[in-house]
C-alpha cells in the first residue's frame, strides 16, 4: 500500500459549512496528512452522529493513510450497519475488494453506489473514482467517467457546484492515464487552484505531472511553490524526500533527502508514533549510521502493525546492505521474504532483492550462477511489477541481462524500452534499434541457429536502416542477420543488405574495416557458388588487402589451382559467420 493516498475531500472542509465540527477537523487533518489525529476526529463524530455515513467513511479513509486496511473495512462495515445500503459506504468496500484483488466484486459494489446517486453526488463518484485510480487492478476509464458525470452538466442554480476536490480528482485520473494526458491533468488542477487559490494540494500534483514527463527542475518548482502556498502542508515535504532520495541523475541528494524528511516530521502527526519513529530510523539510516538503524528498527517491530513491520524489516536488510554485510543482508532479505510471501512483495521489495543478491560473490560457480539468476529475476519483477512504465527500470533490466550473457532476456527488456519511447511520443535513438537487434543477434547461436530470434533481430535492425537510412549500421546487420540463415551462402539472401552498405562504407575503409571484411567474404563465397567468375574476383580483390590472410580467399584459390586437374567440381570453401 502507498504511504500517500490521495486526498479525496482536499479543502472539502472550507466548503463544507453544514458539516458537525468534528467531521470537518477530520477532513482538515486528513488533507494535512494527520491521519490518527483524523481518525479521532471521525470516531468523535461517530459518537455524535451515529447515522452520518460520512463519518464511517472518512473514518475508513483515514485508516487507510495509516496503511491499516482491516481497520478501514471495519470502518464501513459498521456505518453500514448504522446506515445501511449507504452508497458511500459501499464504494468505501469497493475499495477495499480493489486492494484485496478482487476487480469483479468492487465493480459491483461502485456501479450500485452510482446507480443509487445517479452519479450526481461528489463525496461518491470521488470515491469510486480514486479507488480505481490509485489502486491497482482499478478501471481508470471507468473513474474518468465517473468524474465526467459528476461535473458535465452540473453547473447553474439547482446543479451540483464542484468544489476543488472534484478536479483534483480528475486531474488525478488523467495523471494516471500517462501519455497524452499530462495536459489535461495540468488544467484539470489549475481549475481546482481557480476555486481555491492556495490549494498545496493542486499545485503539488502538477508537479507530478512535470515528474512523471521527466521534467524535472519544473517538478521540484512545483513542490517548492506548494511548499509557499503552505508551509504546513506535510505532504509535499515527503514528497521532497522521495524525490531526492531516488537514485537517479539530477534528483539524487541525500543531504536535501534528510532535510525534507525533518521537516515533514516536524509537520506530521504526533499522534502517529509508530510513523514518526520509522521515519525517525530512516533519518539514522540517511545519516549512514546503519547500525544503528537496524538496532532501533529491531526495537519498533514488535509494536508496529503489518504494514509497519513490513517498512522496518525491509529497512534492516538495506541497513545490513548498505554498511557492507551483502550475507547479512541476504539472510534478513530471506526472513522478511518468507514472512511475507513472495505474493505480496511490492516493487520497492524486488529492488532490494536485486541489489543484495547482485552484491553476492561465491567461489563456487554453481552457487554464483544460482545467485545470479535470482538477482535478474528480482530485477525483471521490479520493471514489471508497477502499473506505470518506467524507460530506467527497462533500461536497468536491459542492460543487467545482457552483462550477464542472457541476450534472449536482453533483447526481449531492449524491445520493450523501443516500445515504451514509442508509447510516449518519444522516438527511439538508432542504439535502442541496434540494442534490440545485437541481443536478438547473439542469442541465435547456439548448437542450431534460432530462427525466431533471427526474425526479431532483422526487425530491429530494419527499423534502424529505416528510421537512420544515413548509417550503415542498419544495413550492415541486416546483411549479417540475413547471412545467418543461409551460412553457406547459396542463397543470397544477405546479397542486398551487404551491396547497400558497401556503397556506404567502402568510403571509409579504415574505419569500416570489420565490417567490409565481413561483406566481402560473403559476397565472394556466394558468387563462387553462383560460379560467376568475374564478381567472384572482384570480391577477391576486395577482400584480399584488408585481409591478406583470409581463410576463405586460401581455399578458393587453392581449389582454382586444382581445377585443372579435376572433373568434378569441389564444394564451397566454409565462411565463418562469427
Amino acid at each position: 500500500m502507498k504511504k500517500r493516498i490521495s486526498t479525496l475531500i482536499a479543502l472539502l472542509f472550507l466548503a463544507g459549512g453544514a458539516m458537525a465540527q468534528t467531521i470537518e477537523d477530520g477532513l482538515k487533518n486528513l488533507y494535512y496528512g494527520k491521519y490518527a489525529t483524523a481518525k479521532s476526529d471521525f470516531e468523535k463524530a461517530i459518537a455524535a452522529k451515529p447515522t452520518d455515513d460520512r463519518g464511517y467513511y472518512y473514518l475508513g479513509i483515514a485508516e487507510l493513510g495509516a496503511e491499516n486496511k482491516d481497520g478501514a473495512a471495519a470502518a464501513f462495515q459498521k456505518g453500514l450497519q448504522a446506515v445501511p445500503n449507504s452508497p458511500l459506504l459501499n464504494a468505501g468496500l469497493g475499495r477495499i475488494d480493489l486492494l484485496n484483488g478482487d476487480a469483479a466484486a468492487a465493480r459491483q459494489k461502485f456501479d450500485a453506489a452510482n446507480a443509487a446517486t445517479k452519479g450526481k453526488n461528489g463525496d461518491v463518484a470521488r470515491a469510486i473514482a480514486d479507488a480505481n485510480t490509485e489502486v491497482k487492478g482499478g478501471d481508470k476509464a471507468f473513474a474518468l467517467t465517473t468524474m465526467e458525470t459528476l461535473l458535465n452538466g452540473n453547473e447553474g442554480r439547482k446543479g451540483y457546484k464542484p468544489v476543488a476536490a472534484d478536479y483534483i480528482e480528475l486531474g488525478d485520473v488523467y495523471r494516471y492515464m500517462g501519455g497524452e494526458n499530462g495536459g489535461k491533468a495540468i488544467s484539470a488542477y489549475e481549475k481546482a487552484l481557480e476555486l481555491e487559490a492556495n490549494n498545496a494540494e493542486a499545485v503539488m500534483k502538477q508537479g507530478h505531472v512535470n515528474y512523471n514527463a521527466k521534467l524535472l527542475e519544473q517538478a521540484v518548482g512545483d513542490y517548492a511553490k506548494a511548499a509557499q502556498l503552505d508551509p504546513n502542508y506535510a505532504p509535499v515535504f515527503y514528497e521532497l524526500y522521495q524525490f531526492y532520495y531516488t537514485p537517479k541523475p539530477r534528483q539524487f541528494s541525500l543531504p536535501k533527502a534528510k532535510e525534507n524528511l525533518q521537516k515533514y516530521l516536524a509537520l506530521s502527526d504526533q499522534a502517529d508514533k509508530t510513523k514518526n519513529e520509522y521515519y525517525l530510523t530512516s533519518i539514522m539510516f540517511l545519516d549512514k549510521d546503519y547500525q544503528g538503524a537496524i538496532t532501533k528498527a529491531q526495537g519498533l517491530i514488535p509494536q508496529a502493525n503489518e504494514s509497519y513491520k513490513m517498512k522496518l524489516e525491509r529497512l534492516i536488510a538495506d541497513a545490513y546492505l548498505q554498511k557492507g554485510d551483502s550475507l547479512g543482508a541476504k539472510t534478513a532479505f530471506d526472513q522478511y521474504v518468507q514472512k511475507v510471501g513472495e505474493t505480496k512483495l511490492e516493487p520497492i521489495d524486488y529492488k532490494l532483492g536485486s541489489e543484495i543478491y547482485g552484491r553476492i560473490k561465491y567461489q563456487d560457480s554453481t552457487t554464483q550462477s544460482g545467485i545470479d539468476q535470482k538477482a535478474l529475476e528480482y530485477l525483471e519483477k521490479y520493471a514489471s511489477a508497477d502499473t506505470v512504465k518506467d524507460l530506467d527500470r527497462y533500461e536497468a533490466v536491459a542492460k543487467a541481462f545482457q552483462q550477464a550473457r542472457v541476450f534472449g532476456k536482453a533483447g526481449e527488456w531492449y524491445k520493450k524500452y523501443a516500445d515504451l519511447k514509442i508509447e510516449q511520443k518519444e522516438k527511439p535513438a538508432a542504439v535502442d534499434w541496434y540494442n534490440v537487434g545485437i541481443n536478438y543477434y547473439l542469442a541465435s547461436a547456439g548448437t542450431t541457429t534460432d530462427t525466431t530470434k533471427l526474425v526479431s533481430a532483422d526487425s530491429a535492425f530494419s527499423q534502424l536502416a529505416t528510421n537512420y537510412p544515413d548509417l550503415t549500421t542498419g544495413y550492415y546487420w541486416q546483411g549479417m542477420t540475413a547471412a545467418a540463415r543461409d551460412v553457406e551462402a547459396k542463397t543470397g539472401v544477405a546479397v542486398p543488405f551487404f551491396e547497400k552498405y558497401l556503397t556506404m562504407a567502402e568510403g571509409d575503409p579504415v574505419k569500416n574495416k570489420a565490417g567490409l571484411i565481413k561483406a566481402y567474404t560473403y559476397m565472394m563465397v556466394y558468387y563462387y557458388n553462383k560460379e560467376d567468375k568475374a564478381n567472384l574476383q572482384k570480391y577477391m580483390d576486395k577482400l584480399t588487402p584488408l585481409d591478406p590472410n583470409s581463410e576463405p580467399v586460401k581455399q578458393i584459390r587453392d581449389i582454382q589451382n586444382q581445377n585443372s586437374k579435376t572433373t568434378s567440381r569441389p564444394a564451397a570453401p566454409a565462411r565463418s559467420n562469427n
